[in-house]
């Protein structure tokens, strides 16, 4: 190890890991504002110019794409490739340390400029670190901070690095400059327009190692999006509790899909990513107590999610059952004393104030990804019409309003039973619509009598509208559109039910 180069565009650490280079008797080439903080740190560094003969030009754009830097760092270190960089006057370059300009820090900025995106896209540092990792037989290159203790350590104890550790950091290197090239191919899809591109490409970073997936024996991992979405599971701060699971995350991330849908105080109550009860009320605590009564069995062992900070008599409703997990912007002190008693119950705040981009739905399918926008239509994006005799009272639209904003978040076949602060029963996942509707009345009970039903597909048949007017409902919303529209139109006259048509389906599979 005679001869490194040191190009970063963050310096943390930095002179820490060039001190140790300089005194294991390596020489250090440099650029611009690395090459003056080393200098100023009292270090003593080559620069670029001094290698090549040439200065930086194009205001910074043009400063290691050189012969004198590729040909020292892609030498093989056989007679052949160093009698002809000898030849040419090249010495090699051992090592290569680069990290690139901040491409994906800058287009996360608010109101970023495409001039000074485009400016923050890196040209020569993935240059330099794709020639060094290509050579990693005999080229030592580090992208990460985190390397440099372990990399000084095997230069200080064997003079060079193993094989073994440059195949791992020229892999990690390919991984960031994939990773990198992503976040422009990404802005620059999205800056032209582009809907369907013919390549699409990703880019998550580690989060979590979890325990397992679904089930024990399945092997599991949580990446996060670092350009994504603020107001999420992956950017939530866990105050509290154990590790989040596979299904925790999961299904924290259906409460939070849901509870974001709401401007008044909700409390949404989810189990194995559907929710079980959903209340609305003048404070957090009301609320929660609505969720609770929706359906007291099934919370248990489940997941809360709250759009206002939980309060001192919220936590305390809360501590009287088992959960899971529970999701709020913020906790009092007061409710975080209470709450935190409880050793493995998970504590997450979000922040609501960073709502909402709206990301793309991604769901893998054995060999390919099955990519969506997400289903953000709301009750003001209806095209909303009422077909029959008569129309919903005032209180009516409010429960038809309510249940239309939960179905969407149930997995079809779906249909929500509510009220105009509650839900009252919800039925999922059915093979065939009245299957749902009869689980929800059932749940409902008696409170079904004078309550509102939504369906997130048409009604095929007018069995649905049947089952509904015998157990006491009053109103029904659903999107229309069937052939057989007619006969559940008639069937609800029959009954007097008021039936909403949205012109809209919430499939969720």
């Amino acid at each position: 190890m005679k001869r490194a180069l040191i190009s970063v565009s963050d310096k943390t650490g930095i002179v820490e890991f060039a001190k140790g280079l300089l005194e294991a008797g390596v020489e250090i080439i440099s650029t611009g504002g690395t090459k003056r903080t080393l200098e100023e740190a009292g270090l003593s560094v080559i620069g670029v110019e001094d290698v090549t003969g040439f200065p930086e030009i194009l205001e910074g754009r043009v400063k290691t794409l050189h012969p004198f830097i590729h040909g020292g760092l892609l030498a093989k270190r056989t007679p052949e490739h160093l009698q002809q960089i000898d030849q040419q006057g090249i010495t090699p370059i051992d090592l290569v340390c680069v990290n690139l300009y901040p491409f994906q820090q800058t287009i996360s900025k608010p109101n970023v400029t495409e001039e000074e995106a485009i400016e923050n896209i890196d040209i020569g540092g993935p240059t330099m670190l794709r020639s060094a990792a290509k050579n990693h037989d005999y080229v030592t290159v580090i992208v990460d901070a985190q390397d440099y203790d372990g990399v000084l350590k095997e230069i200080k104890l064997n003079g060079a690095v193993s094989k073994e550790t440059n195949k791992r950091l020229a892999a990690k290197v390919f991984r960031h400059t994939a990773a990198y090239d992503s976040y422009i191919a990404e802005y620059m899809t999205n800056l032209v327009g582009e809907e369907n591109p013919e390549r699409i490409t990703f880019s998550y970073e580690i989060k979590q190692s979890l325990r397992y997936g679904e089930n024990p024996h399945q092997k599991a991992s949580f990446y996060m999006n670092p350009i994504g979405s603020l107001f999420s599971i992956a950017h939530a701060k866990q105050l509290h509790g154990k590790e989040l699971s596979y299904n925790n995350i999961h299904d924290a991330d259906t409460a939070l899909q849901i509870v974001k849908d709401f401007s008044e105080p909700v409390a949404v109550a989810v189990k194995h990513m559907n929710p079980c009860g959903v209340g609305l009320g003048n404070s957090i605590a009301e609320a929660f107590k609505k969720a609770y009564e929706a359906d007291s069995t099934s919370i248990f062992g489940g997941i809360v999610a709250f759009n206002r900070e939980v309060d001192k008599e919220t936590a305390e409703q809360l501590h009287e059952i088992f959960l899971e997990i529970i999701i709020a912007p913020s906790f009092s002190d007061e409710a975080l004393s209470i709450l935190t008693s409880k050793k493995n119950l998970r504590l997450l705040t979000v922040s609501f104030d960073l709502q909402q981009k709206n990301e793309k739905v991604i769901t893998s399918v054995e060999g390919g990804l099955l990519i969506q926008d997400q289903d953000t239509h709301t009750f003001d994006d209806a095209n909303i019409s009422v077909p029959t005799n008569r129309k919903p009272t005032e209180s009516e639209w409010k429960a038809l309003k309510l249940g239309w904003k939960v179905v969407k978040h149930v997995k079809s076949n779906a249909i929500v039973v509510s009220n105009d602060e509650m839900t009252l029963g919800i039925g999922a996942g059915q093979m065939n619509r009245v299957g749902s509707a009869n689980i929800a009345l059932e749940q409902a009970g008696n409170l079904a009598k004078g309550a509102a039903m939504a369906s997130d597909a048409f009604f095929p048949m007018d069995d649905t509208v049947e089952a509904a007017a015998k157990s006491g409902i009053t109103a029904i919303i659903q999107p229309g559109g069937s052939i057989r529209d007619e006969d559940s139109i008639k069937k609800a006259n029959e009954y007097g039910i008021a039936m909403v048509f949205t012109g809209i389906r919430h499939f969720k599979h």
